[in-house]
């Protein structure tokens, strides 16, 4: 009975020294997340993320909450939209900061973002998802580069002209002689390259990821993946892409979407929702697919908290990274306000100080968390801007 009672005192000093540690070093790391859908919400829905939200992942209060000091805004519509798409999001980040100047700023810049930490704001990069936005002009990307674009990830699921995704290659969409980057998917890396964009590697084939390796005269980004080697779904990288990442000096950010940290994810969330398959027909015919699975979680959050995995399973993608090519190429790009589930704990840009718990609790050092949580990330800025 000692020995227990002694063993539940010493598990709470414990717990709470972890929590008094990565406490400091949140507070003192630039906390960066590489990937964020909310200006698509923000325009669908006419919020104002500026003010605390009681659906979605972000708003500019709950980043505060979170420490969080900068993120990367993504540009995002599916196959049907293209660059006027773009610039409207654009837009509405903008509008944003125009309305709130004294907590949000936008930056292409590692001095910039750093600038703007220290005067307190939120720095707001932009990342533009999906080369089809580009419309195969060379000039486009001129065009975005100018209205801050810090990164360009080559293909969302679907494939260009002149780049095949991990979606449209693994299922035989894209035939394998017509993988990969052509000519102009060159030229598109290169312009990157030349403009100090970087180059987003999530959601490509297999094939435009060598092709873009190979190409590219500057690290690369992998905003928001996760490791295959764990999870073995066609988003994620593989050791060997990963171990190129390593070779060429560029960053994975790791993604928070359940389906793509745990394994047994996908079937779990095929039983929830064939249990509800008539509530689920009647919320997608009036809200759509997408946001008919997110009223059913709404509707049923103790079945559906039961299914997701916890924050360690989050952690042990950042370890096998850090196992395979070291401390200096990964960073955290949540995908937040982009997927359904995250783990447990994890709902909202506000829950950023849990992942430093649990990497203080891995054994990480100051420094390496301080390289997890964003300087990684600065450093590839830095390598790709010049400055």
């Amino acid at each position: 009975m000692k020995i227990s009672l002694l063993f539940i005192v010493f598990a709470l000093l414990q717990t709470n020294l972890y929590a008094q540690n990565s406490h400091k070093i949140h507070q003192d790391a630039i906390v960066i997340d590489t990937h964020g859908d909310i200006l698509f919400n923000q325009i669908r829905s006419g919020i104002d993320i500026g003010k605390l939200q009681p659906k979605g992942n972000f708003d500019l209060v709950r980043a505060k909450k979170g420490g969080l000091d900068v993120q990367f805004f993504s540009i995002w519509c599916d196959e049907t939209g293209g660059y006027a798409v773009a610039n409207q999001e654009i837009d509405s980040l903008y509008s944003l900061i125009k309305r709130y100047p004294d907590k949000i700023q936008l930056v292409t810049t590692a001095a910039d973002l750093e600038k703007a930490v220290k005067q307190n704001k939120l720095a707001a990069m932009i990342g533009v998802e999906g080369g089809h936005m580009i419309e195969n002009r060379l000039d486009y990307i001129d065009s975005l580069a100018k209205r801050g674009m810090a990164y360009l990830t080559l293909t969302w699921n679907n494939s260009t002209s002149w780049s095949s995704s991990a979606t449209e290659e693994t299922t035989g969409k894209v035939k394998p002689q017509n993988a990969g980057l052509n000519d102009f998917g060159r030229q598109v890396v290169e312009r990157l390259n030349n403009l100090g964009v970087m180059v987003d590697l999530s959601h490509v084939g297999e094939k435009t990821f060598y092709d873009a390796i190979s190409t590219s005269s500057k690290p690369v980004i992998v905003s928001h993946s996760c490791a295959f080697a764990l999870n073995p779904v066609p988003r994620n990288l593989k050791d060997e892409q990963i171990k190129a990442v390593g070779k060429n000096g560029g960053v994975i950010s790791i993604n928070f979407y359940s389906g793509f940290l745990d394994s047994t994810f996908n079937n779990k969330q095929k039983a929830f929702l064939a249990k509800y398959d008539n509530e689920l027909k009647i919320l997608s015919a009036k809200y759509g697919r997408s946001n008919g699975i997110d009223s059913l979680i709404f509707n049923h959050p103790k079945e559906a908290e039961a299914i997701r995995p916890p924050i360690s399973l989050l952690v042990k993608h950042i370890n096998h990274i850090v196992k395979l090519i070291g401390i200096d190429h990964v960073g955290l790009g949540a995908d937040f306000d982009g997927a359904e589930s995250f783990p447990i704990g994890m709902n909202s840009v506000a829950d950023y100080p849990k992942i430093t718990v649990e990497l203080v609790k891995n054994g990480y050092s100051e420094s390496d968390i301080k390289k997890i949580l964003g300087g990684n990330v600065i450093r590839v800025l830095k390598a790709n801007k010049g400055k």
